[in-house]
């Protein structure tokens, strides 16, 4: 059988005729591959920036290390402007180009590809993000190892496929189309944290705060409606904490008549506190021994992200790590009971009062002694249509934003060739 040819499916006008694609290999094309210190040194509140695979996966550069730990762990290994940073251990496969000059440390978990003659920096950082090199990446790591990691000696021996042309004018190419790709990404994500704090900041004013019984803005119509009635939780609202069949996987089901099985896991790409859809189903035997929740309702994180409450669009079944909100409808609207909990004066209440706890959690207890700030309930639905807008946008924005990374997953599917055994 011959080998297919190493040729893109996509390629711009210019190059079509300049043949097929050459397979190398990472450490030819560098004259240095090298990790970070394997000693975790001690961090400073200023001084050096110090990176691990958190700062190249979510960009927080957030730990710093005094200038006498730099000259230790860099020895004669330093990253440079236009050197590749990749993640080797845990999340691997992560890269970013160094587009800064200050000085800077990584850690062992981190590679540094010494920029070259050989290849263009943005182009090899977009190819280190292709189906094909993540697949090379992952062919040659340690899966069972944990945290799965790749070794030095292997990360040096993955292929990288490149354009023919010896001025790079090809590899230019493409780092020019998706550098403005990312660019429009970053734009439309300044544009979605802007609208994050926008709302962050209207919430300070549309709720009263610590100590205050009177929100510093309020709608024209309600400015002579006096103060906000402050009492505890318990006054207003009855939980019910949810229960898990165990063992759980005696219960768990891809079958019709599974019931869907709401965890908090489930939230992690929700955007405007209202849960849709589940990952998991248990059967219905499994649903009698759960705690069951109808479509509409409001349930409240007691573990993990605790605090954190969500709108039900789906019915279900819920397990101790959620209590289920009942019996308040005569007293508060309930978007703006949505709102209200996930704002910052509630989560600031339940961290001081799960301050000093072994497990970061929240019992009955401590969200029945929190204190709800309530108006009326024509205020209540004015302050809920208004954050709830924003809600819209914020949503639309995440949309827009996971749109433009899906054509540009496409579109470097397209860009680079497949290497197929």
């Amino acid at each position: 059988m011959s080998k297919e040819k190493l040729i893109p499916e996509l390629r711009f006008p210019e190059f079509k005729n300049d043949g097929e694609w050459e397979e190398n290999v990472l450490s030819n094309i560098t004259d240095a591959i090298f990790d970070g210190t394997h000693q975790t040194p001690t961090y400073t509140e200023s001084g050096i920036p110090f990176f691990s695979v958190e700062n190249i996966v979510s960009g927080n550069k957030n730990k710093f290390i005094s200038k006498e730990d730099y000259e230790i762990a860099t020895n004669k290994n330093k990253p440079e402007k236009g050197d590749i940073l990749l993640t080797r251990i845990g999340k691997i496969g992560f890269s970013a180009i160094v587009d800064w000059d200050y000085e800077f440390s990584i850690y062992v978990t981190l590679a540094c590809i010494k920029q070259s003659k050989q290849f263009n920096s943005y182009y090899l950082h977009s190819y280190f993000q292709s189906s094909t090199y993540q697949k090379e990446i992952f062919s040659k790591s340690l899966l069972n190892a944990v945290p799965m990691k790749i070794n030095m000696d292997e990360l040096r021996k993955t292929k990288v496929l490149f354009p023919p042309d010896i001025e790079q004018k090809e590899q230019q190419k493409i780092a020019t189309c998706l550098s403005s790709l990312d660019e429009v990404i970053a734009a439309h994500s300044q544009k979605l944290d802007e609208l994050k704090d926008y709302k962050k900041g209207l919430m300070q004013n549309l709720f009263p705060q610590e100590g205050e019984k009177v929100p510093k803005y309020r709608f024209k119509e309600f400015e002579n409606d006096g103060e906000w009635e402050l009492k505890p939780f318990s006054k207003y609202i009855k939980l019910y904490r949810g229960s898990s069949p165990r063992p759980i996987i005696e219960y768990q089901t891809q079958g019709v008549d599974g019931v869907n099985w709401i965890k908090i896991g489930d939230t992690g790409s929700v955007t405007d506190f209202v849960i849709r859809s589940v990952s998991e189903k248990i059967t219905p035997k499994g649903a009698e021994k759960s705690r069951a929740v109808r479509r509409g309702e409001l349930i409240l994180a007691n573990s993990m992200s605790y605090g954190s409450t969500y709108l039900l669009d789906i019915e279900g079944c819920i397990y101790d790590g959620w209590f289920v909100l009942r019996e308040y409808d005569e007293v508060f609207d309930k978007q703006f009971l949505l709102q209200l909990l996930n704002s910052e004066f509630m989560q600031n209440q339940y961290k001081k009062l799960a301050a000093g706890g072994i497990v970061q959690n929240i019992s009955s207890e401590i969200v029945y002694s929190t204190l709800l700030p309530k108006t009326s309930k024509a205020e209540q639905q004015k302050i809920a249509s208004c954050l709830s807008s924003l809600d819209a946008l914020i949503t639309a924005q995440v949309q827009k934003i996971e749109q433009l990374k899906l054509h540009k997953k496409g579109l470097m599917q397209g860009l680079f060739p497949k290497i197929r055994e």
